[in-house]
């Protein structure tokens, strides 16, 4: 999404759908492939995090100054994860029933393994994966956690509960997504851009994500709040629907209307949209590439990161197509009542990603860079 939330509705409705998950990551061989990306920068909260930096833009200094513990050390912080978002968020093992499954892996458990040494900071987490993504951003608004993450885009919208009420806050950015598509290497040509998905192709999405939500916002399936463009009929369980252009049929990032939850595909009014298949209930994105690769659908949208992933662990089988211009950032949510705590964890990552200069990108160049940067907290501080 783009650096302010497009969403608008109050009472959104989370979408059903489990275990996304992502292609095995292989740090060496994606090194090229992954120079490209974005790194992270100012958070979508609106905060800027320039402040305090040395003339030579560093935050060497600035980040002494900050010596606050975020708890008093005593705190424990319950960390619930998302555990199939490989290689930002997953678990050592699969089995939500197997001891591994709680077992933290990527680049945002590398990234809470700094917070906790960084000397003073007063921050110790327990670490607990979470299989389903229906809503999980609202979890740390419960009793069982303190801290979510996993990839998770920083929206408005995802920040209040059905009621509309606000319940959680983010922390800022500090990872950057951008949406794409994973075709067909023979394809890579003919499905150059958004444009080129007419009819006649058959987009995978998992529903619930903002890879759907901007897939059909750039085919003009749904406008920018979210509402079905008139015509387009939607395969749901329930039988099928005709939207008919108002607010009663709408989809975004943070859920969508009653009449549309399990969804299958959505076929388009006009041939300059694309179809949309909905696979991933059971089997997550897994399931979607291998549609892809079998010639059930001819693209997947998602994000980029993940796109790369899956393209290198194809061996040229896949290749990333229609980067979306528009960028997301991703971070942890937490209670409203801990925006301190929030606001806290904002500065400690300033540190450790250099005022986010230190992205997902970087991390891939050298995976150790948080704790170096963690190492050099310490060392300064002594």
């Amino acid at each position: 999404m783009r650096e302010t939330d497009f969403i608008t509705e109050k009472n959104p409705m989370a979408v059903n759908f489990k275990k996304p998950r992502m292609a095995s990551f292989s740090t060496i061989g994606l090194i090229v492939a992954l120079v490209s990306l974005v790194g992270c920068s100012v958070g979508v909260t609106g905060v800027d995090r320039t402040e305090g930096k040395t003339g030579s833009g560093s935050t060497e200094s600035a980040g002494l100054d900050r010596r606050a513990a975020c708890t008093d050390g005593g705190r424990v912080l319950n960390v619930g994860f998302y555990a199939f978002f490989a290689p930002v968020s997953y678990s050592a093992e699969e089995d939500a029933n197997a001891a591994g499954f709680h077992a933290h892996r990527g680049y945002e458990a590398d990234l809470l393994s700094a917070l906790e040494a960084m000397e003073g900071a007063g921050l110790t987490f327990s670490r607990r994966g979470i299989a389903v993504w229906d809503g999980i951003w609202l979890q740390s608004a419960g009793t069982e956690y303190d801290l979510v993450g996993g990839g998770i885009t920083i929206l408005d919208s995802r920040t209040r509960d059905a009621a509309g009420k606000q319940v959680v806050v983010f922390t800022g950015g500090h990872i950057t997504f951008r949406q794409s598509l994973l075709v067909r290497a023979a394809d890579a040509e003919r499905l150059s851009n958004h444009a080129d998905l007419t009819s006649d192709v058959r987009v995978g999405a998992l529903a619930g994500t903002t890879g759907e939500f901007r897939l059909l916002e750039l085919t003009g399936l749904v406008s920018a709040d979210g509402v079905l463009v008139a015509g387009a009929r939607v395969e749901t369980p329930q039988g099928t629907v005709t939207a008919d252009g108002s607010a009663a049929y709408a989809v975004t990032a943070a859920g969508a209307t009653e009449n549309l939850s399990g969804r299958r595909r959505i076929y388009p009014p006009n041939e300059t949209m694309p179809q949309v298949v909905y696979l991933g209930d059971e089997l997550g994105e897994g399931e979607l590439i291998a549609a892809l690769r079998d010639g059930v659908i001819d693209a997947l949208a998602r994000g980029e990161i993940g796109n790369r992933d899956a393209a290198h662990a194809a061996g040229g089988a896949f290749a990333v197509t229609a980067l979306d211009e528009a960028v997301e950032h991703g971070g942890f949510t937490l209670a409203v009542e801990d925006a301190a705590l929030a606001a806290c964890l904002d500065e400690k990552i300033d540190w450790l990603t250099d005022n986010r200069r230190i992205g997902y990108a970087e991390w891939v160049k050298e995976p150790v860079a948080f704790m170096r940067r963690a190492q050099m907290w310490n060392e300064r501080a002594r």
